[in-house]
C-alpha cells in the first residue's frame, strides 16, 4: 500500500481536495502536480449526466444508481489507482438523486433504493473507502442556477442564481404529482438515517449531509427543502446522532442563506464534531439572488482566511474542496485551470496561517 492511503488520514492536517468524476492517469497527475492529496470520486450517472468530464470512459468512472452499486471489487480497484498516483481516495462525492429520491418523497421503490445505499456503504467500507457524501433535494423542479455566465472579473464567467428569472416558482411543478409536507418529509429522512447510519457505524463509513442549493424559503415547485437553513442542519445532526453521520459543510451554500454568519456555522458544527469535509468556495449576495466567484474575490460574503482559521481553531483536520468554479479563458469542461487556482489560493492561505500560528 502506498504512503498515500487513507487509513493514515486521521493523522494529516486541515488541507486541500478535489472532486472529478474520472481517474484517468491525466486527471491524478494533474491533481498532484498542482498540490492535491486528497480526492473524492463524484458518481457517474448511467443514464447520462450532463456535467460528465469530457472524454471519460466507464473504466475510469464509478456508476451508482438504484440496483447499480460498485462491487468491492471495482472500488478497491478506483482506490488503488488513486493511490498509485500518490493521492488519497477520501470518498464518494455525493449520491444521484436516481438512489435516492424516492426515499425522499416516500415513493413506492423507496426499498430497492434504500437496500442499494446500504450495499454502498458496506462495499464502499470494506474496500477502505472512508467518506459518503450525499444531498437531499428534489430534483428537476427548479434549476440549481439560472444562468451560467455572470460576468466576473476579466470577462470570467460564473453561475448565478436569481428568483425572479423563474417563472411562478413557489407553484407545483406539473411534474409533482402529489402535494408534499414538509413534516412528511422530515418523517422520511428519519427513517432513511435510522436504517443507514448503523450500517455506517458498522462499516467504518461517515455520511456527509450537503445544505439545498439554492437555499430557499419553505419549499420550491411545491416540494419542501429540508436542508435551507441553519436550524434544519441543527435538527438533522440531534436525529439519529453518530459520529459516522455529520456535514459536508458547503460554506458556499451557507454563505448564500440570509443572515448567516458563516464562522458561526464552522464554530457550531466544528466544536460539536459534525464537519465530515468542506466544500469551500463563496458567492456575492445572498438568496434570492447571489452569483458563484472566486475564492480571493474582495466582494465575496465572508473571509477565506478567516473561515481557515477558524477551521483550524475548532480542530477540523479534514480536507476543503473548491467544489464549483468559474469559467476561464481557455479552460476545459472540468476547469483545470480555474481550480489549480483556487487549490493555490486556498494552500497559499493555510501556509499563511501555520506561519502566523
Amino acid at each position: 500500500m502506498s504512503e498515500h492511503t487513507t487509513r493514515n488520514s486521521d493523522t494529516l492536517p486541515l488541507r486541500t481536495g478535489l472532486r472529478t468524476r474520472t481517474i484517468s492517469d491525466d486527471r491524478l497527475a494533474f491533481c498532484r502536480q498542482i498540490g492535491v492529496e486528497d480526492i473524492f470520486l463524484d458518481h457517474r450517472d448511467p443514464r447520462g449526466d450532463v456535467f460528465a468530464d469530457e472524454g471519460s470512459d466507464s473504466e475510469e468512472t464509478v456508476t451508482i444508481d438504484e440496483g447499480v452499486v460498485p462491487s468491492v471489487s471495482d472500488l478497491v480497484q478506483a482506490r488503488r489507482r488513486v493511490e498509485d498516483a500518490g493521492l488519497r481516495l477520501m470518498g464518494i462525492q455525493s449520491l444521484s438523486y436516481n438512489i435516492y429520491g424516492k426515499i425522499m418523497l416516500g415513493k413506492e421503490g423507496q426499498d430497492r433504493q434504500l437496500e442499494s445505499i446500504k450495499r454502498l456503504i458496506r462495499n464502499m467500507g470494506e474496500a477502505d473507502i472512508p467518506i459518503l457524501g450525499y444531498q437531499w433535494n428534489p430534483r428537476g423542479v427548479v434549476p440549481m442556477r439560472t444562468s451560467q455566465t455572470v460576468q466576473l472579473r476579466g470577462g470570467a464567467r460564473g453561475r448565478g442564481f436569481d428568483i425572479d428569472d423563474i417563472d411562478e416558482p413557489y407553484e407545483q411543478a406539473a411534474e409533482v404529482e402529489t402535494e408534499y409536507e414538509e413534516g412528511e418529509l422530515w418523517d422520511n429522512y428519519e427513517r432513511f438515517l435510522e436504517a443507514v447510519v448503523p450500517v455506517a457505524e458498522e462499516a467504518g463509513v461517515e455520511l456527509a449531509l450537503h445544505p439545498a442549493d439554492p437555499p430557499t424559503v419553505e419549499q420550491l415547485g411545491g416540494i419542501p427543502r429540508l436542508f435551507r437553513n441553519f436550524e434544519a442542519f441543527k435538527r438533522a445532526m440531534e436525529m439519529v446522532p453518530s459520529d459516522n453521520h455529520g456535514l459536508k459543510l458547503c460554506l458556499g451554500c451557507f454563505s448564500e442563506m440570509p443572515d448567516t454568519d458563516v464562522t458561526e456555522v464552522i464554530e457550531y458544527f466544528g466544536e460539536s464534531g459534525d464537519i465530515i469535509f468542506v466544500h469551500f468556495r463563496d458567492v456575492i449576495g445572498t438568496w434570492p439572488s447571489f452569483t458563484e466567484t472566486f475564492v480571493d474575490d474582495d466582494r465575496s460574503n465572508f473571509d477565506a482566511l478567516a473561515a481557515i482559521e477558524t477551521l483550524q481553531d475548532v480542530g477540523f483536520d479534514g480536507v476543503m474542496v473548491p467544489d464549483h468554479v468559474p469559467t476561464v479563458t481557455g479552460d476545459t469542461e472540468w476547469g483545470h485551470r480555474s481550480r489549480a487556482h483556487a487549490v493555490a489560493y486556498l494552500n497559499g492561505l493555510l501556509t499563511c496561517s501555520r506561519r502566523r500560528n
